[in-house]
């Protein structure tokens, strides 16, 4: 029996095409802008944006605020996952309590004082100041990724800003949704004490349903692991995003419930690790793309030449005053040194959150803040180019650079599972005190070698007398076992020279007195 004709409603096979063929050039574009990112140090959201911007001047046009918000929000998801996929606990575990401080007790002083500049600089209703302020007080997860993967801080100070940007969307959503609601009907507000009770109660319950997810999840999924990574990285992925959606059902924080999920999930060393953290950063690099090209849409460049005055005010105050402040009241008692809590400071960078969270108040029917939009947005594009090129130099004029850097190599390697070992890349920085160093002074752990060196191009095979030298890249193998031990031997011989291990002022004790390799090879 023929099918009838029914009228074109709707969207067609037409309209497919035309969005895939914009679609699939779009992401050509951006694919390609990484590599002028990487050259230039500016976060790749800035040419996303660009990017965004270009397609909305061909005639394009986005102007949905709601769907903004969902769409924002999903994306952060992913986002999230992967950062909490990626970062190692051991990496963060020691930064995690100034870390928490800062998401919370640090973006109240951020806010107090953003806002009294907004008051009393610009003439603006205390609703209004405080409403900017909260918006512009989150740091951005994928801005602050993209940063720390071309600058090599030591793992306190990295494990500070992936902590950080990990945890503090979530108070700050909390904030922001009940500062908008408060603007948008202040008969129903809710006091301050009253939010203060809500945002604990949503973190904390939104904490333990991440954690419960990750686990469960995590061990679900360890024992029905199928032969396919890809299907495994779809159900690990699966299961965090499964914690936001639990959290979001009985009114807690999804976004640390799936942070902390993803979280636990990267580190329960499960099956097709590297499968999973290649599926998990290729949704993240997806998710920011989608999300930085729609804010770029959505933006009205004729109100920014009306905001660019307003947006100076406010990011200077945060950048000089406010964000400063919040690191000192927040992880001073932890021993962080003036350089390290002046390179915090600058390091907070704003990105794609503040402009997501933009939108809330305009949803919320708040009166008279449609103009919020573009003056985050301005802000956000403005010190984006003054912050992030100049954290390497920053880095190293105060001396918080690491010279030499580790990282794991993501492979999809079965038989290095099966030998529960892991690949590392090692690069030798300018001053390490690894230059001249012998491969057999190391005294490496068993279980640990250095296969490979890339120097000036070429590739070396090293034998246990082949010296390291400034510039050299190494292709490290080593058991999961003697990981740790091996980069902190790496990381004290770095500092200190070959003598580092007999150092009681540079190597930890229990380095100091491990039993070790021969002094010279056999």
């Amino acid at each position: 029996m023929p099918l009838a004709a029914e009228p074109a409603t709707g969207f067609t096979l037409a309209d497919l095409s035309s969005l895939l063929l914009i679609g699939s050039l779009t992401l050509i574009l951006c694919a390609m802008a990484v590599r002028l990112s990487t050259k230039t140090g500016l976060p790749s959201l800035l040419l996303y944006l660009g990017v965004g911007m270009l397609v909305d001047a061909a005639g394009i046009e986005f102007r949905n605020d709601q769907l903004t918000l969902v769409l924002g929000y999903a994306a952060l998801v992913l986002i999230l996952i992967e950062g909490g996929l990626t970062t190692s606990w051991g990496g963060i575990r020691r930064s995690v309590a100034p870390a928490a401080l800062l998401s919370t007790v640090g973006v109240v002083v951020s806010v107090a004082v953003v806002a009294l500049a907004g008051r009393f600089l610009l003439g603006w209703s205390w609703n209004t100041a405080l409403l900017v302020a909260a918006i512009v007080s989150s740091t951005d997860a994928a801005a602050v990724f993209s940063v720390l993967r071309a600058v090599p801080l030591p793992r306190r100070l990295t494990g500070m800003l992936e902590a950080e940007s990990g945890f503090n969307d979530a108070p700050v959503v909390i904030l922001v949704t009940a500062l908008a609601t408060r603007a948008a009907d202040p008969a129903n507000g809710v006091g301050p004490l009253e939010l203060v009770g809500l945002a604990i109660l949503e973190l904390s319950v939104g904490a333990l349903i991440g954690l419960a997810v990750g686990y469960v999840g995590g061990g679900l999924m360890r024992r029905a692991a199928a032969g396919s990574s890809g299907l495994f990285s779809i159900g690990v992925v699966a299961v965090a995003v499964l914690a936001y959606a639990v959290a979001t059902s009985v009114h807690a924080s999804g976004f640390i419930a799936t942070y902390l999920a993803a979280l636990v999930l990267g580190n329960l060393r499960l099956p097709h690790q590297a499968a999973v953290h290649a599926f998990g950063s290729a949704l993240g690099w997806l998710a920011q793309i989608g999300l930085f090209v729609l804010l770029g849409m959505l933006a009205a460049p004729s109100g920014f030449a009306a905001q660019i005055i307003p947006a100076l005010v406010i990011g200077t105050v945060l950048l000089v005053l406010a964000r400063p402040l919040s690191v000192l009241a927040s992880v001073s008692w932890f021993g962080f040194s003036v350089r390290e809590q002046a390179f915090l400071s600058w390091a907070g960078l704003r990105g794609a959150v503040p402009v997501v969270l933009a939108t809330v108040p305009v949803i919320a029917r708040a009166p008279n803040v449609e103009w919020i939009f573009e003056l985050v947005f301005v802000l956000v594009v403005i010190f984006t180019l003054v912050q992030a090129p100049t954290l390497p130099w920053l880095a190293q004029r105060l001396g918080v650079i690491e010279e030499h850097r580790a990282r794991s190599l993501t492979m999809e390697t079965t038989p290095l599972e099966e030998l529960g070992a892991s690949m590392m890349h090692v690069a030798i920085g300018r001053r390490s005190h690894l230059h001249g160093v012998a491969i057999f002074e190391l005294r490496l752990p068993d279980g640990s070698d250095i296969t490979l060196i890339l120097r000036d191009g070429k590739t070396i095979v090293p034998t246990p007398r082949t010296r390291l030298l400034h510039g050299d890249q190494l292709l490290l193998v080593t058991t999961d076992a003697q990981r740790a031990r091996t980069e902190e031997l790496l990381r004290a011989v770095s500092k200190g020279g070959r003598l580092a291990e007999w150092s009681t002022a540079d190597t930890p004790r229990r380095l100091r007195k491990r039993p070790g390799r021969p002094a010279s090879p056999a």
